[in-house]
C-alpha cells in the first residue's frame, strides 16, 4: 500500500495589522479547497468573521497565541481536520493555511509541524509566508522581537501598504529585510492581491522530497559569511554589519573539504543543547566524506530533522554550505563549534 500523499501546509504570519487576513481572503478566492486554521489572541475571536466564504473548512484557535499558550491544541486540530476529511465529513481540501496571531513566534509552530510524527507522515510544511507593513514595518522590526523573527524565518516576504508609504520608508524597510533574511524574495502586495504561485508549492520543508530546490532555499551567497574556512579551519570573521536589532542574525558558513558526518552531528547537537531557543532555523547542504552526493539538513530550535541525501549535486559547487538564522547567538561561537567538531572527527 502506497503512503498517503502529503498535504501541503503554508504558515502565514506577520505582525499586527500587516494585512494577513486580506492576503488570505485573496488566496481563498483562487484556492477554494483550502482548510484554514486561524489563531486569534484573546477570549473573543473576530478575524475569522472577516473571511470570505470558501469551500474549505475553518478551524479557530482562540484565547491565546498558537506559539505559546495554546500550542498544544494545534496538532489535535490538524488531526481532527484530517480525520474528518478522510471520512468525508469535511470537503476534500487540498492544502492548509495556518494564519497566526500578529505576535506569534513562528519557530515553535514550525517545530510542531515538523516534529509531530503523525502530522509529518500526512503533511508537509510548504513554506513560511510573512506579511510586512511598509508604513510601520521598520519601526516594528526595531521594537518587537516577534516581528523580526517572523521575517527571519520566512521563505517569502509580502510587502503590504506600499501605496501609503513614502519612498524613504520603503527603502529603509527593504534594506532592513535584506539584513534579516537575505534569501527570501520580497513581493509587493496591494489590497492583498498576490499570485498564489508565489506562495504555494514551495517544497521548502519536506525532508521526504527527493528533489528539493536547494538553490532557492539555501541561497548561500546572499548571506554574510560568519567566517572564512580553509581546509576546515576558521579565521577571524569580517566585521558584522550593524543592525538595529542585533539579536536576530542571518549568516553562512562554508567548508571546502568534505566533512566527517559524526563531527557535523556532534556540533549541531551541542549547539541545540547549548541554547536551543536561540536557533531559529538552520539549513545546510553538506559534502559528507565518503558520500558521492550531498546531504540536506534542516533544524528548528531543538529539532534536527531527518537528513535527506540528494540524487545529485544541484550545481558545480562542492562545498558544504550552512545557513544559520539565530536570535542572540554569537556567530563566531557557532563557526568555531562547527569547525572544531568536524576537525576532531577527522583526526
Amino acid at each position: 500500500m502506497s503512503p498517503p500523499e502529503l498535504l501541503p501546509v503554508t504558515l502565514l504570519t506577520g505582525f499586527l495589522g500587516s494585512g494577513k487576513t486580506t492576503v488570505l481572503n485573496h488566496l481563498l478566492r483562487h484556492l477554494p479547497l483550502t482548510a484554514v486554521v486561524m489563531n486569534e489572541f484573546g477570549e473573543i475571536g473576530l478575524d475569522h468573521q472577516l473571511l470570505e466564504e470558501s469551500r474549505g473548512p475553518l478551524a479557530l484557535l482562540s484565547g491565546g497565541c498558537v506559539c505559546c499558550q495554546i500550542q498544544g491544541t494545534l496538532a489535535p486540530t490538524l488531526k481532527n481536520l484530517y480525520m474528518a476529511r478522510s471520512s468525508g465529513t469535511l470537503p476534500p481540501y487540498e492544502r492548509i493555511i495556518i494564519e497566526t496571531t500578529g505576535i506569534a513566534d513562528p519557530a515553535p509552530i514550525l517545530d510542531t509541524l515538523l516534529s509531530e510524527r503523525w502530522l509529518a507522515a500526512r503533511h508537509k510544511l510548504d513554506g513560511v509566508v510573512t506579511t510586512v507593513d511598509a508604513v510601520f514595518g521598520a519601526q516594528q522590526l526595531e521594537t518587537h522581537a516577534e516581528a523580526a523573527r517572523q521575517v527571519a524565518v520566512a521563505d517569502r516576504l509580502l510587502l503590504t501598504k506600499t501605496d501609503l508609504a513614502t519612498p524613504e520608508q520603503i527603502s529603509t524597510l527593504t534594506a532592513r529585510l535584506a539584513e534579516l533574511n537575505p534569501a527570501a524574495p520580497v513581493h509587493t502586495v496591494l489590497g492583498g492581491v498576490v499570485d498564489p504561485a508565489l506562495v504555494t508549492h514551495l517544497g521548502l520543508f519536506n525532508p521526504q522530497d527527493k528533489h528539493p530546490d536547494v538553490l532557492k532555499w539555501l541561497a548561500h551567497q546572499r548571506y554574510k559569511p560568519a567566517a572564512r574556512t580553509l581546509l576546515g579551519g576558521v579565521v577571524k570573521s569580517p566585521p558584522a554589519t550593524a543592525l538595529h536589532n542585533p539579536q536576530i542574525r542571518a549568516f553562512s558558513l562554508s567548508f571546502e573539504e568534505p566533512l566527517e558526518w559524526q563531527g557535523v552531528l556532534s556540533a549541531l547537537e551541542m549547539l541545540q543543547a547549548f541554547r536551543p531557543q536561540n536557533l531559529l532555523r538552520m539549513k545546510a547542504l553538506v559534502n559528507v566524506k565518503g558520500k558521492p552526493n550531498p546531504v540536506v539538513l534542516h533544524a528548528v530550535q531543538h529539532m534536527l530533522y531527518p537528513p535527506a541525501e540528494l540524487p545529485a549535486w544541484p550545481d558545480d559547487d562542492r562545498r558544504s554550505r550552512f545557513v544559520f538564522i539565530t536570535s542572540d547567538l554569537d556567530e563566531a561561537f557557532v563557526a568555531k563549534l562547527l569547525a572544531d567538531f568536524t576537525q576532531a572527527a577527522s583526526a
